[in-house]
This record gives C-alpha cells, sequence and structure tokens, in this order.
C-alpha cells in the first residue's frame, strides 16, 4: 500500500521562541496548541483524501453537523518524547491505530488504516517538533487524533462525511509535586458501560458519562471515581479515565478483564513489565468484597492505576458511602515499592533512558 499523500502549507505567523520557551517552561495540559493541525476527509465515494497539515484554527462546521446531534465519534491520547540525543519518539503509535480502528467500527465511522494513522501522527510531530519538550520534569507533546461526523444531516444513520484530525499540545507532568496515592470514591448510582455497550471505545460519551460521579468524587474530598459493573454492582471496572491493577502478598496482581472497559495501551504494557519483573498478571473479575477484604487481612499490598496522562498513579484511600478501605499497607507517601518500579521502568523507556527491550518506542524525527 503506498503512503498517504499529506500537503503542508505552514503557518505563517508561529509562535515565536521566546513565547514558545516561556509556554515549554510551564506546559500545563491541554491549554496551549501547536501552530499546526493535521486534517482528512472521508466519503463513501472518495475514501480517505485531501489529508493535509495547515495552520492550527477554529472549525467552521454547520449547526446541522452530525456529531453535534448524535455523538459519532472517537479519539486517542498519546505521547511524543524528545530523548537525550534531541531526537523525538512516540510509544506504541501502532497500538492506537488498532484501537481507533476497534473504536470506529462500534461508533460506525470509517476505519482509517493503522499506517495511515501512523503516518498523520508523525506528520504533524514532525512539523510542529520544536513543541516537543526536552525530557526534564516528564514534559511531553501530548497528541490527540480524532474522528468525527462532520455531515450537515439530521438523520439518525452513519454519516457520510467524516473528517479526521490530529492537533498536539505540550503537556507538564501529571502530579506537580511528585507522584502521591490518589483517594478514590466507589459510585454505586452510576455506571460506566454494560454488556454490549461502548466502554471498550474511546469515545467522548464515555467521558461525559463519567464526569456526573467524578462531580461526587469531589464532593466527597476524593480525587477519582470508581465503577463498578452495570450488571450486579459488584465487580471493580475502571476509574474514570485510568485502568486499575491489584499487587497480592505472594506476587501476583490482579486487573479487571476488559469488555466493558477501555483496553489502555499503559495496560497492556504494564501487563508485559510486570511479568518481566516477575509478577505474573491475572486479567479476571475483581469484586469490591476482594479489595475490602484483601486488604484488611494484608493479602492486597498494593493498589495502582494507569493512563497516558499519569503513567502510573498509586491508590490510597477507598471511600463510598458506608464507609471507607484503609490504603494497603504496602502503599509509601510515593506509592509502593512495586508501583514506584513499573513507572519509573516504563518511562525510562519512554524518555530513552532504558533499553526498549520490547521494541515500543516509533522514532518520528
Amino acid at each position: 500500500m503506498s503512503p498517504m499523500q499529506i500537503s503542508v502549507t505552514p503557518n505563517p505567523a508561529p509562535v515565536d521562541d521566546a513565547r514558545l520557551a516561556e509556554v515549554l517552561a510551564a506546559p500545563g495540559f491541554g491549554t496551549h496548541f501547536t501552530d499546526h493541525m493535521l486534517t482528512v476527509e472521508w466519503t463513501p465515494e472518495r475514501g480517505w483524501h485531501d489529508a493535509r497539515v495547515t495552520p492550527y484554527g477554529p472549525l467552521t462546521l454547520d449547526p446541522a453537523t452530525a456529531v453535534l446531534h448524535y455523538a459519532q465519534e472517537t479519539f486517542e491520547g498519546m505521547k511524543a518524547y524528545r530523548h537525550a540525543d534531541g531526537s523525538v519518539w512516540t510509544f506504541r503509535p501502532e497500538e492506537n491505530a488498532a484501537r481507533m480502528a476497534r473504536s470506529s467500527h462500534r461508533l460506525a465511522l470509517p476505519v482509517l488504516d493503522p499506517a495511515d494513522f501512523v503516518q498523520c501522527v508523525d506528520a504533524l510531530v514532525e512539523v510542529d517538533q520544536r513543541w516537543v519538550p526536552d525530557a526534564e520534569g516528564e514534559k511531553s507533546l501530548y497528541l490527540r487524533p480524532f474522528m468525527f461526523a462532520s455531515e450537515a444531516f439530521l438523520g439518525v444513520r452513519p454519516a457520510q462525511h467524516v473528517t479526521f484530525m490530529v492537533i498536539a499540545s505540550p503537556a507538564g507532568a501529571y502530579f506537580k509535586g511528585g507522584v502521591k496515592p490518589v483517594s478514590l470514591w466507589l459510585t454505586e448510582e452510576y455506571t460506566r458501560a454494560g454488556r454490549g455497550g461502548m466502554g471498550a471505545a474511546k469515545t467522548g460519551g464515555n467521558y461525559a458519562s463519567s464526569l456526573v460521579a467524578q462531580q461526587e468524587a469531589t464532593a466527597h474530598g476524593c480525587d477519582q471515581v470508581v465503577f463498578l459493573d452495570a450488571q450486579e454492582g459488584r465487580y471493580v471496572e475502571e476509574l474514570g479515565g485510568m485502568n486499575m491493577y491489584f499487587l497480592f502478598d505472594d506476587g501476583r496482581i490482579v486487573t479487571p478483564e476488559t469488555g466493558t472497559i477501555l483496553e489502555g495501551i499503559t495496560r497492556a504494557s504494564i501487563i508485559e513489565l510486570a511479568g518481566k519483573l516477575g509478577h505474573p498478571v491475572e486479567e479476571r473479575r475483581f469484586s469490591i468484597d476482594e479489595w475490602r477484604d484483601g486488604v484488611a487481612s494484608g493479602a492486597i499490598r498494593e493498589v495502582f492505576a494507569c493512563g497516558t496522562a499519569a503513567v502510573v498513579t498509586p491508590v490510597g484511600t477507598l471511600k463510598h458511602a458506608g464507609g471507607e478501605v484503609a490504603a494497603p499497607a504496602g502503599t509509601g507517601e510515593a506509592g509502593g515499592e512495586l508501583t514506584r518500579r513499573i513507572r519509573q521502568a516504563l518511562v525510562d523507556v519512554q524518555y530513552g533512558r532504558a533499553e526498549d527491550a520490547f521494541g515500543w518506542m516509533h522514532r518520528v524525527v
């Protein structure tokens, strides 16, 4: 298959070097955007066409644009990292491409070939490479590929015009004051997805449905919300945007099985990494009772969560309407020993400080 033809129109007024240096010194998350964006369009007649990198700017949408009414859209989250020699790399982009293909299928959107997906992301990173911060302080360039129904039509059916875009935003460390355990609120009223639903697709509706539960968590003084399964209300699914792990005193790790939860790329990487470190991972149903009883007996030593933004975060106290489950005994101020080891091992590979034994890194520049 021949590579996609991507035209480039340089931004005539890019951010100047002095202002860029200010932004990269304290990028925050998702507030500053690079000089360019990538766009590709799809119709049934022409397939994917008109791939272009253009100056970053607002979109003009008809009020009847289908995505505004029926939420037919998918997205990805990934990062570009600068290594010590100045080169720029992404982490397992083909996995993001494959997941977007699965999400697109679930949302009745056209599938962008994974090779084209990676090429599109690379094209934007290459043009805006000066926006990739140095590694100091775990900074990176956050990349947001997304696809939406751009047809102006109010009938309920798959859109006949679809737009795929990539935008990028420099990102600072997720934990401003260093890594520390997060507190969780167990919602017993809201669920994130049921069997046959959209839980395994990365689509905005899943995140929209988590917000009211996150408000509930915040109101109870917690950092994040935990969802249980929709069928029995007994089994741990995931946090608002992160997958979960439980380390037992015999060295094994349990993580909730997928199907109704998002198949995280960091999640899959940790399963491989933990195995290499001598900690076999079981993917299975994991009940809230097993969590409570395991912490009480000391069988559960550490709990942690993972996602693209935070990489790995230790989990502390779990609060719920009936009381709370304390942080496991192995949780220190910066999380448990294995949590810290796994996090460091992953970050070291991403920033090129350790051997990439799994072949996860993809060089862009």
